[in-house]
């Protein structure tokens, strides 16, 4: 699963796809030679199912001699006392620490309550304990001790205990610069029983917090008893977060104290190796192995979630949800042109370098030969604090510098290229994408740009005529036009393949190759994008191997070339890759191989989760395991009762299983808590349908073409459904409607070739047999038909 905001939504399972691989039988109406929109893969009789289990597994190192190569954050303080100084008080010092009364008294006393929604909560001290009443499982307030704190600054969130092992983060929340206590949520007013309200496996700890506010966490799940034996180094992001194990290290220089001989026990560490570990926590990701540490390679432990198909990103690359640095940094030109990390934030106290445009200026001032030079004010058409009216700089105590006290110009450098948005209500975060504001895509694509962010009460059209006025061409950027291409390609524009295909072979920017490999993949059939991915499987980097072979997943069943392809990616060299293939392969995949390996101990560690709960059922389906499937899907359900995904994919299990009343109930649920989904309404109709319902199957039809004008699997089940229903003229413009939706496929000209010949209306139905047949040669049933026509 991806890395979950700190503040996740009611309910966090991903939507379906677009092109879901497993369908409910289709209409079997009066044309039941039309066949099924479905198909169903059984694993092959070789295969000896068995449970995924929970031993130690191979994957990871034995937790009791890893932890005893750590010294902890202690032991460096005698020899470096100045970074030390700097890190303890730091965001990263404090990420997660024991409640004090120092640090957390005025947050408790005097005693205070805050209303928030329909709920109340109240917080004071008893003694030494830090006591908090809130709403708790049972529907009413409880009272909880807080056990730690999490965060430092701008806010602090409170962990109390839980059975099971399973520390909870609380709603209320509080804010130390205006010493008050709010909802983490906003305005949403959360219950219990729901996935993300505090109580709620969205807000666990164990799974959601705990490895990137703690040194070396092991999480240590039991799915058989639903229990947790969490172990963790230190609190907090201590120096072994970034520098590895050092217990050798102390022990070595309390032998040798002379500092001037080179340590033995201490490996380097690249500067790629050491961005790798900012961007463990600083990205939105899927754990794969829940034991990074630093040295090792990013993608060997983590899934990075980049623009795709979804507006989890804006498709310029901007963040939309709460996505941290990483991924956004990975698409931008300072990412390209080598500049990491520390090169703007001082590793330990976790400042920039340098404050405002100063920080900027080090490298945009001719002294770097890849780094444009820029005059602050005339680039920025604003004025700037430090330069005057002509751009030259003025003399400034840096020292005395507080940005605070200075008033909002807009010739901030990241006012423009990193626009902040505030997530969890107090936490204003810079975007790190580097972007050029581009007011132009806000009126086409409606993506915020910083012109109207600060302008809020000018038009976008306003914001236009100045940036033309002022940058005139230079707007027609290749980022301009590659927005543009994914915003089409997101949106399913088929006229978005052939530019998608050239922005594949013309980025220079690794990620949005990656990013263009992923969208092709809705494409993955089509011979030119076929072979484009294919080529992908062989890419240097390993984001792009990993989005080639999802791209391509839906076609390997059916192509043994391709098949042996991915077998052959099973010993990449990057765990990410290996996972994605093994996914693929996962019907026949040897469970004891090293990526059938890897597979099961993905499964077992996200299997805490509704979303882990779901990839296990979907495993177990495909290996022919039913039951298992079946269970795994009843468990999500349960942990998160509100998510319309869930319901949909077990309504699909179950109707496989042939249990199609409880399938329809799921669908029913389904549509009631996601109303506009044109998928679930169109499983809801294939659902009626099963049933023997033809009116309601049609009703949910309709409404599912309704929502989605171009949803081709919907217009085509809507004209069996009124060819059934003794409408055939309807059933025929649902079906001609279907052939331009999805011109490529046979199955909808040969639909309406049936129609046609029963009509007698012989010519037009030898002219669809005849289309049918020629999308198809291996297509029987339609050259049996066109034959018959001829007679």
């Amino acid at each position: 699963m991806p890395k979950p905001p700190r503040k996740p939504p009611r309910s966090r399972a991903s939507p379906p796809r677009s092109s879901p691989r497993v369908w409910f039988a289709a209409l079997v109406l009066a044309l039941g030679a039309l066949g099924v929109w479905a198909w169903l893969r059984q694993p092959s009789s070789a295969v000896t199912p068995r449970p995924i289990t929970t031993g130690g597994s191979p994957v990871i190192p034995d937790q009791a001699a890893t932890y005893a190569e750590y010294a902890g954050s202690a032991s460096c303080r005698e020899c470096h006392e100045e970074a030390f100084a700097l890190w303890e008080k730091s965001n990263h010092g404090l990420a997660e620490r024991p409640l004090s009364l120092d640090l957390d008294g005025r947050a408790f006393a005097p005693p205070r309550s805050f209303r928030h929604g329909s709920q109340q909560t109240r917080v004071w001290l008893e003694g030494t304990n830090f006591q908090i009443s809130a709403r708790g499982l049972s529907g009413s307030n409880e009272t909880y001790s807080a056990v730690r704190v999490i965060g430092h600054d701008p806010l602090r969130q409170f962990l109390v205990s839980f059975p099971g092992g399973r520390l909870q983060t609380l709603e209320a929340s509080y804010d130390p610069h205006r010493n008050e206590w709010f909802n983490v949520y906003g305005a949403e007013d959360r219950q219990p029983g729901e996935w993300g309200h505090w109580t709620g496996r969205g807000m666990n700890w164990n799974h959601m917090c705990a490895g990137c506010h703690n040194v070396r966490v092991r999480k240590n799940y039991d799915p058989a008893t639903d229990t947790y034996r969490t172990a963790w180094v230190e609190h907090g992001v201590g120096c072994e977060s970034c520098h590895g194990p050092l217990r050798r290290h102390v022990e070595w220089r309390k032998q040798y104290p002379d500092k001037t001989l080179p340590d033995p026990t201490l490996t380097t560490v690249s500067t790629n190796q050491m961005f790798a570990a900012c961007a463990g926590c600083h990205a939105r990701r899927s754990e794969l192995t829940g034991d990074f540490t630093v040295g090792d390679d990013f993608f060997d432990h983590y899934s990075l979630t980049i623009v795709d198909e979804s507006d989890i990103y804006y498709p310029d690359g901007q963040v939309r949800d709460e996505n941290y640095e990483y991924a956004a940094f990975l698409g931008s030109r300072m990412a390209r042109a080598g500049v990491v990390c520390q090169d703007c934030h001082d590793p330990h106290s976790m400042k920039t370098r340098l404050p405002g445009n100063w920080l900027c200026q080090r490298c945009h001032n001719g002294s770097y030969a890849g780094a444009p030079i820029i005059e602050p004010v005339s680039h920025s058409r604003h004025k700037v604090f430090g330069y005057d009216t002509n751009g030259v700089p003025l003399e400034v105590d840096l020292l005395a510098y507080n940005p605070r006290t200075i008033p909002e110009t807009g010739g901030e450098c990241a006012g423009c290229h990193m626009p902040v948005t505030t997530y969890m209500q107090r936490h204003p975060r810079h975007d790190h994408g580097f972007t050029v504001p581009d007011p132009l895509l806000t009126r086409e694509l409606g993506i915020p740009n910083a012109c109207n962010r600060c302008h809020a009460d000018k038009s976008v059209d306003w914001a236009i005529e100045y940036t033309e006025q002022w940058y005139g061409t230079k707007m027609e950027r290749p980022a301009r036009a590659r927005t543009r291409i994914i915003a089409a390609a997101r949106a399913g524009d088929p006229a978005a393949r052939g530019p998608l295909l050239g922005l594949l072979n013309s980025e220079t920017n690794t990620y949005w190759q990656a990013v263009a490999t992923g969208l092709l993949g809705q494409w993955a059939g089509e011979p030119p994008v076929t072979a484009a991915l294919r080529a992908r499987l062989e890419h240097d980097h390993p984001l792009v191997r990993e989005r080639a072979v999802r791209a391509l997943e839906p076609l390997v069943a059916a192509d043994r070339g391709l098949a042996a392809r991915f077998v052959a990616r099973l010993e990449d060299p990057v765990r990410a890759v290996r996972l994605a293939a093994a996914w693929a392969l996962r019907e026949r995949l040897e469970l004891d191989s090293r990526a059938g390996r890897e597979l099961r101990h993905l499964l077992v560690l996200n299997a805490d989760q509704p979303g882990g709960q779901m990839q296990i059922a979907a495993f177990e389906g495909a290996r022919g395991q039913r039951d298992r499937a079946l269970a795994g899907y009843a468990r999500a359900v349960a942990w998160d009762p509100y998510s319309p995904p869930i319901r949909h994919d077990y309504a699909v299990a179950l109707s496989q299983a042939g249990r199609a009343r409880e399938a329809l109930e799921q669908l029913q649920t389904a549509c009631r808590l996601a109303p506009r989904e044109a998928e679930y309404a169109f499983k809801l109709g294939l659902a009626w349908s099963e049933l023997g319902d033809l009116r309601e199957a049609a009703a949910a039809l309709e409404r599912a073409v309704q929502l989605d004008p171009r949803h081709a699997r919907a217009w085509y089940n809507l004209g069996l459904a009124r060819n059934a229903q003794s409408r055939p003229e309807d059933a025929l413009a649902a079906l001609r409607t279907a052939e331009t939706a999805a011109p490529t496929d046979p199955r909808i000209p040969y639909a309406r070739a049936t129609i046609l010949a029963h009509l007698g209306r012989v010519e037009e139905a030898r002219t669809a047999a005849a289309r049918a047949l020629e999308l198809d040669r291996t297509f029987e049933a339609a050259r049996e038909l066109l034959a018959s026509l001829r007679r």
